[in-house]
């Protein structure tokens, strides 16, 4: 059993508290720190917590305490972390993991120094149909890939800080993006590396200073590019959906707004039905079992056993830190309306990869570029030649 210290007693600290005290059930918290009393006392009650506390050193220092659960908001991060290094606490941070990447290295360098476990808590790519969808494309069904894509977007966050430029350390495309580039690094493989972003954002609707909408592409060194879409504009939900394209297959994922469950109802008797559900009435979607879609059961049964195992997780404070250097190169490309560089002071992964050509050979004389079947019953290739470059059809008996 692992007793936790929950920082943060607000909206992902209860999602968390749910599937750490509910998954593996032999989990619990033993301390919670909020930064208000009420919220402290509330939290304690709901979730049957012996002790509470509104001094966060307090919650990381109590000697039952084992592992360190952040939970706060952005600018917080990194003074909770101190104290876990401090306390030689292993320390699971929510996302993102810093406000910027200077932030985020200076938490890795902390937590490795101090030789603690840490790991980085991105849900979305813990969700059941991610994971299988990485293992399809790891054993190489989609062949080598090319193009992944990711979307989140809803109507707004739930806490008044996320809406400060200053306290979360930006808008949409930190909130929402780090999820998305995380996706699909994943898919494109973790070790190939970020070399550049461009990205458009605007703050269409929201009275913020941060971006309310965003679009960014990045592009990697073995020549995949990794695209995201962010928005805390977009109405009907929250609406999270991947693809993924590779040279022998192509995988569309829709893991919230549209999982196969559809009702209606006049609003009679219905409250909460989904996560950034704007209406309980007319047609709606609700989901089955949010911790598990939304990948929290699979990412603390992940952290928990890598912490018995004497492993890593999946997902460590070197992912955060590779995110957020890519999400910092997001921000300048939005200012500079240019591709902007992904600034890594640390890399781990493959260094030199160039972009693959693959040409498949049809003869000796031509390459194949495309091979059909036509409406009218005939099949036709479509021919390079080797020597010549030329383009030719030939439709074949």
């Amino acid at each position: 059993m692992a007793k936790i210290a929950m920082l943060g007693s607000g909206f992902i600290g209860r999602f968390y508290a749910d599937s750490l005290q509910g998954q593996r059930s032999r989990d619990k918290i033993v301390s919670i720190y909020s930064r208000r009393e009420e919220s402290a006392k509330k939290f304690a009650e709901d979730y049957k917590v012996t002790h509470w506390t509104t001094t966060m050193e307090e919650a990381v220092a109590n000697p039952e305490v084992e592992v360190v659960c952040v939970s706060l908001p952005n600018n917080l991060h990194e003074a909770a972390v101190e104290l876990c290094c401090k306390h030689k606490k292993a320390v699971i941070c929510t996302k993102p993991l810093g406000r910027n990447a200077a932030e985020a290295k200076r938490m890795l360098e902390a937590v490795e120094k101090a030789g603690i476990f840490h790991g980085y808590l991105e849900d979305l790519v813990y969700t059941p149909k991610f994971l299988k969808a990485l293992e399809s494309v790891q054993q190489g069904a989609l062949g080598r890939i090319l193009w992944a894509k990711s979307r989140e977007t809803h109507p707004g966050p739930h806490s008044e800080w996320f809406w400060d430029k200053e306290q979360a350390g930006g808008g949409c495309i930190l909130d929402l993006g780090c999820h998305c580039v995380e996706i699909a690094r994943s898919f494109i493989g973790k070790d190939v590396k970020p070399v550049e972003v461009m990205c458009w954002a605007d703050t269409q609707v929201k009275p913020i200073d941060a971006e309310d909408h965003a679009i960014g592409l990045v592009k990697y060194e073995n020549g995949a590019i990794g695209q995201f879409e962010v928005s805390w504009t977009f109405r009907g939900g929250l609406d999270l959906r991947d693809e993924v394209m590779g040279t022998e297959g192509t995988i569309w994922l829709n893991s919230f707004l549209r999982t196969g469950f559809d009702m209606f109802t006049t609003g009679k008797g219905a409250d909460y039905v989904a996560e950034k559900a704007e209406s309980n009435s007319g047609w709606l979607f609700p989901v089955g079992d949010e911790l598990n879609e939304l990948g929290y059961n699979h990412m603390f049964t992940d952290m928990f056993n890598a912490m018995e195992d004497g492993k890593a997780a999946r997902e460590t404070f070197y992912d955060g830190y590779v995110v957020n250097a890519i999400l910092d190169a997001a921000y300048k490309s939005a200012a500079s309306k240019q591709w902007e560089p992904v600034q890594l002071e640390i890399w781990r992964g493959k260094e030199g990869l160039s972009k693959e050509k693959t040409q498949q050979d049809y003869d000796e004389q031509y390459y194949l570029v495309k091979e059909e079947m036509t409406h009218f019953g005939a099949k036709k290739v479509i021919l390079k030649d080797k020597k010549t470059g030329q383009i030719i059809e030939k439709t074949l008996a």
